[in-house]
């Protein structure tokens, strides 16, 4: 059943993509035509697109009256930038995605794609649209934007206001809109090469692009190729250690050399002692191994005490993992359009892209009390047992297998359609309607885990046969067991045992967007009456439909969800949903040409949404724009909004992670050493007073950085979820002094507030919402053992907690009068953050966070570009000045790199706060355009090799390779690119 399904889909794609192929045909044929028959003559232009992100009406007044900032191919290209979403990051008003190219730790299918962040509040939250339309997103709604060669865009469109009345859902923080190419004659060829300081993380792009137009007729046809190569951790001081060059001895994991623990009974004379509360803690031994040289490992001799406080058997996992993962990028893109008549034209576009990427991080820290196969032990009979006779625990690092990821990612995108004028009631009306239909598949193939029943026969019971130790069952050595001596460390396991016991995980994952839309937008009256004798201008209205359905699956390996693997377990997940809207828009001039009012106008839009999975929602915007005097523009908009539960956030299954967190009730970092209300409430739930927390090693936690569970956390989605919404307020000015010719003054407040949040409620905020905030609710999601630890936890989503965030925009830009040394251009564009409150649960009290390196994202107070242009006749050059202001970090101690230390840490709720200087970045470009269509430029970013501070509330999961942040160039990078017209 399945497979006929998915086989009427490929049939219904294969006509899509054939309808559009002819349509392109079609398109390429008129051109012909029209160049053997045309007659010159002269034709309407009433269909010429005017895209005008933020509304429907057709209409540069109405354009203006919200925030958008435009950047057009002249501005992508000075950027010296390759992938879409590092140009975005350029904006100052852009944060840190949720996911990262530094981010080694997510699976799923979203790993390794490039993705935006507007305002700070999520990837989610930032609508990406195509040529006005919704682009492919993923099944945790996600847009991948690598998918967009820069080759294709014309410009890109950035909305800094809440636009769901118009588009729909997921517009909280804005929209992205990158327009591209629809007019081209002739063909271009572009090469880019650039590479970092340290001599990796190479980029190597290439593209083509050819196209045809006449005056009833245009088609474009692109091919795109890009290789980053990948960039390693161990490369750089600054990554090469888990805790920073700072404290190079820290956060070192799991050792690759075998470890026993005493499997001898309770209280047995020199196997363990007693704990103060009574609790038996076993001897642990490591195998000696001096200068990587191990001896008989069934002999207890050859073994020494384990010392979790120690390095000496410690192993640091940063000499195996990509800091930045490696990838691939190939686009093949097409565009027609061919106008029947001066009233109706055809349009279509195809887009088909692949991406691999890489990513790597060390071999799987193997141990019996995992929580992974609770039987795997080294058997009693097993030769390389040094407690003969005992089921004898173990834990090694398997450093010989890193654990290697490999996604492809392939998208097939399709959107046909109509538009044109009618005439109604005397007026001209403009109308489109389209099909868009987007299926993004991926695989993922995880090497280097383990394969448990194999790993456990490899460590079952052993004999010998012709002078050699095999596995003792007959059955098993048909199947190709070998004995694994795991306790050998590094080089004395044999590859026919890594074979054997190796596994390779794959899933797969699928998305599709069927959406149909229709639109119509004209003047419906004048209004004379209102505006003395100039008259206010034509009322006019936008109306339109939107059919759209979602579908996704996700097939994890078999193996990996039934547990029979140290990859991490998670469960299929498919579901659908269909969303049926309508929406009306109304532009209102009131005023014009009048004193104090040359323009005076309301804008009104709403929009309502039928949900198959939640019902209905209905949201609203109003905005003004008013203009003074010609020189001024003031605009103000409120706006309500919403996210749609995605298909994750509904039908995913339960899948694990191994978080990293800090415990309150921990008796040295946690809170409870400072708050007597949370060390009752620890003492109360039954921990121990001197209760350590321990990370993945066994190791007690050193630091209010806190440490990796040793055991997996679980979360899952939940079908009760309902839509978050919110409120967005912008008020603003535009000013363009008469008297200063080519200068442009913007200046923008926003506040959006966005309420039932849905999140994965994290291990650390459910424990501090348990302790600190006393809340029973997140009481409930976890568990503990007699010694205090947690032994499970549940993070799965909920509708929880709010977030309010206020801040200003400023833009200065000003074209200088020509000079005899060329012209010159000065811009600058800067965000200031005044607030932003998060609280996590009602009831519970806000924390400004503004200021503080959250996690993935960093909340600056100020963030600013300034940049200088100047051109002279075939000469250009640029300079850019990145700026970050500082940010508050957690403490790496109390008395370490703690420079505010009776400080209330907002973000952890206890004390200790470690505040980190601003950082600049510097980037310099030539530029030269030769005579025969050819343009070079070379350029160097962040001229000066700046480093940033480290920051130790940087997670591992999203933003990538702590204690730096993702934010901020990480070595000086040098590029060189040509363009050639034909």
């Amino acid at each position: 059943m399945q497979s006929g399904t998915s086989q009427t889909r490929h049939r219904a794609f294969r006509r899509a993509a054939l309808a559009a192929a002819l349509g392109t045909c079609l398109a390429s044929a008129a051109l012909h035509a029209q160049d053997a028959g045309s007659t010159g003559t002269s034709r309407s232009q009433t269909l010429d697109a005017i895209t005008v992100t933020g509304s429907r009406i057709r209409g540069t007044d109405v354009e203006t009256a919200q925030p958008v900032v435009f950047m057009d191919r002249e501005a992508i290209r000075a950027s010296g930038l390759t992938q879409v979403d590092d140009i975005l990051a350029l904006i100052p008003s852009i944060g840190t995605a949720d996911i990262t190219p530094q981010d080694n730790l997510t699976s799923g299918g979203d790993t390794g794609g490039r993705y935006t962040d507007l305002r700070n509040l999520g990837s989610q939250r930032t609508l990406v649209l195509v040529n006005g339309r919704r682009w492919s997103s993923s099944l945790s709604g996600l847009t991948d934007l690598s998918t967009l060669p820069v080759s294709i865009i014309e410009r890109i469109d950035v909305l800094k206001d809440g636009a769901s009345s118009i588009y729909g859902s997921d517009a909280i923080g804005g929209v992205v809109n990158i327009i591209t190419r629809d007019r081209f004659e002739g063909a271009e060829a572009n090469v880019y090469y650039g590479v970092n300081g340290k001599g990796d993380g190479a980029q190597k792009n290439g593209d083509f692009t050819w196209g045809r137009s006449t005056e009833n007729a245009s088609i474009i046809l692109g091919a795109s190729y890009q290789d980053n190569d990948p960039m390693m951790a161990s490369k750089r001081s600054l990554t090469s250690y888990p805790n920073g060059p700072r404290h190079p001895g820290d956060g070192l994991g799991l050792g690759a050399y075998g470890g026993v623990v005493d499997p001898r009974a309770d209280g047995t004379a020199g196997a363990g002692s007693f704990a103060p509360d009574g609790t038996w803690v076993p001897n642990n031994y490591v195998v000696n191994h001096p200068g990587g040289v191990v001896g008989n490992t069934a002999d207890l001799v050859n073994y020494h005490p384990y010392d979790a406080n120690s390095n000496a058997d410690k192993y640091n996992t940063q000499r195996d993992t990509t800091f930045r993962s490696g990838s691939k990028l190939r686009n093949l893109f097409a565009t027609g359009r061919y106008n029947v008549s001066d009233s109706v034209a055809l349009r279509g576009m195809v887009s088909y892209s692949m991406r691999d990427s890489t990513t790597q991080v060390a071999g799987y820290p193997l141990q019996s009390a995992s929580g992974r196969g609770d039987g795997l032990v080294i058997d009693p009979n097993n030769a390389y047992n040094p407690f003969p006779g005992y089921a004898t625990p173990f834990f090694r690092r398997t450093v010989e297998m890193p654990r290697v990821t490999w996604s492809k990612s392939k998208l097939a995108h399709i959107d046909f359609g109509a538009e044109g004028t009618v005439g109604i009631a005397g007026r001209d009306w403009t109308w489109d309607a389209t099909y868009n239909y987007s299926e993004t598949k991926s695989r993922q193939v995880a090497n280097g885990n383990i394969y448990l029943p194999n790993a456990e026969k490899a460590l079952g019971p052993t004999t010998v046969i012709g002078g050699q130790v095999v596995c003792a069952n007959a059955a098993d050595r048909a199947a190709g067991c070998v004995p694994w001596n795991i306790l050998a460390g590094p080089g004395g396991t044999p590859q026919a045992v890594w074979n054997y016991i190796g596994a390779t995980g794959t899933t797969r994952q699928t998305s599709r967007t069927n959406d149909i839309t229709a639109n119509i937008t004209g003047g419906i009256v004048d209004l004379p009456w209102l505006a003395g004798t100039n008259g206010g201008g034509t009322v006019n209205i936008a109306g339109g439909i939107e059919h759209r359905k979602e579908t996704g699956t996700y097939r994890p390996d078999g193996n990996d969800a039934a547990g029979l693997t140290t990859n991490l377990a998670s469960a299929p997940t498919d579901g659908s949903y269909t969303v049926n809207e309508a929406y009306l828009e109304l532009d209102v001039p009131l005023l014009r040409d009048l004193p104090f009012a040359q323009e005076l106008a309301v804008n009104v839009a709403t929009r309502y949404s039928r949900y198959s999975n939640f019902g209905s929602t209905t949201n609203n915007k109003y905005s003004f724009r008013w203009k003074p005097f010609d020189d001024l523009l003031l605009r103000g908009t409120f706006a309500q909004g919403f996210r749609a539960p995605t298909i994750n956030d509904l039908y995913a299954g339960t899948a694990e992670s191994f978080e990293t967190f800090l415990d309150p009730c921990d008796s040295a970092f946690g809170a409870s050493v400072t708050n007597a209300d949370v060390k009752a409430r620890c003492a109360t739930a039954g921990v121990p007073a001197n209760y350590r927390q321990v990370d993945l090693s066994g190791k007690q936690i050193s630091s209010n950085t806190g440490g990796q569970s040793p055991i997996p956390f679980l979360a899952g989605s939940n079908r009760n979820l309902r839509p978050e919404t919110s409120i967005t307020r912008t008020a603003g000015l535009v000013y363009s002094p008469s008297y200063v010719s080519g200068m442009d003054i913007t200046l923008d407040y926003y506040k959006v507030d966005v309420a039932n949040i849905i999140s994965t409620v994290l291990a650390s905020d459910i424990l501090n919402y348990c302790y600190l905030q006393n809340d029973p609710t997140f009481c409930g999601r976890f568990t503990r053992g007699p010694d205090g630890r947690i032994t499970a936890l549940n993070e799965s989503l909920a509708n929880l907690g709010r977030l309010r965030t206020d801040g200003y925009d400023l833009g200065l830009h000003y074209r200088l009068p020509e000079t005899s040394i060329g012209s010159f251009r000065v811009s600058s564009d800067s965000s200031y953050l005044s607030s932003y409150e998060r609280s996590s649960g009602p009831g519970i009290a806000s924390h400004n966070l503004v200021g503080y390196m959250d996690g993935t994202q960093g909340l600056y107070r100020v963030r600013s570009n300034l940049r200088l242009d100047w051109d002279y006749r075939q000469f250009g050059a640029s300079w850019t000045l990145r700026y970050y202001s500082g940010l508050k970090d957690a403490c790496y101690t109390s008395d370490v790199e703690c420079n505010r230390p009776n400080e209330k840490n907002e973000r952890t709720g206890g004390l200790g706060v470690s505040q980190k200087g601003s950082i600049a970045f510097n980037d310099a470009q030539l530029r030269y355009r030769a005579r025969w269509n050819g343009n070079f430029t070379i350029g160097v970013n962040n001229i000066f090799n700046r480093k940033g501070p480290l920051y130790y509330s940087v997670t591992a999961t999203g933003s990538g390779s702590p204690p730096y942040n993702p934010a901020f160039d990480i070595d000086r990078y040098f590029y060189v690119g040509y363009d050639q017209k034909f």
